[in-house]
């Protein structure tokens, strides 16, 4: 299977699952804002639950909600990042964001809203047994909470704040837990649901967060606006400490590269079976948005 065909597939299973979990919801205000933050965008962490599903024997399809899960929650991390307490942003994927399109206080409820929906789609008996539920859900609580993603995002403000910029091994410590933790429970996810080591994942999924964070970067100084569907150079005009500004454009191209080749060298275990996901590394510094 193609990457660019896997990724499609990903993205209208994980929609269709999410449209079907919001489908029962009141008519109101706060549940159109959570459909319409939950739709669109690349769909690369539900692309990875569905195929380290499918490269540890389990039918893509049986796991659906997992994906759809770790959508939802991303969901929600993208409402809270573009309020004006945090990331302040009027754009994203081209459109209003929800605090712009509704207001702040019904963003930031759709976004309370569709982080505890990922936790109920995780309850979905379809997934296994109760044990293997439980799993993913404390695994997603860490990835997302106080040792993850708000740990990362609180390092973030933290240091726009800061007289010092940060190191280069402080914005990766921050990286890892602000764009990389939800990146690799993705990763991880299928070999957890077949009850198989996910060490190997890990580490593919570590690497390929830092090159996916690289790659913002470098999108950020030399992007399109139009096609990333959010304003560009925020960074640089805040002075703020990025891989870019440390490591230089082909610095930083030279270590997204290097990062894509050592999720490469994870998969190995998996062989041919891999492709697709060493695709998805390559395309993670491809891409234009």
């Amino acid at each position: 299977m193609s990457f660019s065909y896997a990724l499609a597939f990903a993205a209208g299973a994980v929609q269709a699952r999410l449209d079907s979990a919001m489908a029962g919801l009141a008519d109101v205000p706060v549940v159109h804002a959570m459909r319409y933050a939950a739709h669109g965008g690349k769909r690369l962490r539900g692309f990875l639950v569905l195929e380290s599903a499918r490269l540890h024997g389990l039918d893509p399809v049986q796991v659906v909600s997992a994906a759809a899960a770790v959508e939802a929650l991303h969901a929600y991390s993208l409402i809270h990042d573009d309020l004006p307490c945090m990331d302040d942003d009027d754009l994203r994927r081209g459109l209003p964001t929800v605090h712009v399109k509704w207001d702040q206080a019904t963003a930031v409820l759709a976004g309370d809203a569709l982080q505890t929906l990922a936790f109920e789609l995780l309850c979905d008996p379809v997934l296994g047994g109760a044990e293997v539920r439980l799993a993913l859900v404390a695994s997603l609580a860490r990835a997302s909470g106080a040792e993850g993603m708000v740990l990362g995002q609180a390092l973030d403000i933290a240091a726009e704040q800061a007289t010092v910029p940060l190191t280069l091994a402080e914005i990766t410590h921050l990286q890892a837990g602000k764009t990389g933790a939800l990146i690799r429970w993705s990763a991880e996810a299928g070999a957890v649901l077949a009850g198989a080591d996910p060490a190997a994942m890990g580490r593919y999924a570590t690497a390929l967060g830092l090159a996916f964070q690289i790659a913002d970067d470098i999108l950020d100084v030399t992007g399109d606006a139009a096609k990333a569907g959010k304003r560009l150079g925020k960074d640089a005009a805040a002075g703020k400490a990025t891989f870019v500004s440390l490591l230089g454009l082909d610095g930083a191209r030279a270590r997204a590269g290097a990062l894509v080749a050592e999720a490469e060298a994870a998969l190995t275990p998996y062989g041919a079976g891999a492709e697709t996901l060493i695709e998805a590394a390559r395309f993670v510094i491809a891409r234009e948005h």
